[in-house]
């Protein structure tokens, strides 16, 4: 894989219960909405659920993603192709963190910092 290991922590406050949290992450069809900087494979399922496998592409880059765990409080995606590393969700009443680590030539921090902004913005249109 071409590209550099990057790594990123990010932990925002968000006015939203924990299961408003929980179904953005893990309702494919409340995932694609407040993700719409990427571009999903059709025939996702309503639910992320461990083992499943699925594609998305930030513009050109396709990134293959392995739903590893899909609980009520996390998420994590082994994720391939365009990033070769991993993708960590926990959250809880009025929180969401974000691990990601990962090789890629792609700008992993920012890609984060505004897929956090982008649930924010979306949790606080839902209320």
């Amino acid at each position: 894989m071409l590209g550099t290991f990057q790594q990123s922590h990010l932990r925002i406050e968000v006015e939203a219960p924990q299961t408003a949290i929980r179904d953005s992450l893990l309702n494919s069809e409340q995932l694609q909405r407040w993700l719409w900087s990427q571009r999903f494979q059709a025939g996702l399922p309503e639910q992320l659920y461990q083992g499943l496998s699925f594609t998305a592409w930030a513009g050109p880059v396709a990134i293959q993603h392995q739903v590893e765990v899909a609980k009520s409080n996390c998420l994590r995606l082994i994720l391939s192709q365009g990033i070769d590393g991993f993708h960590e969700w926990y959250w809880g009443e009025g929180w969401v963190q974000s691990r990601l680590e990962g090789i890629s030539l792609l700008p992993l921090n920012l890609g984060q910092t505004l897929s956090l902004l982008q649930l924010r913005q979306f949790l606080t249109a839902k209320k």
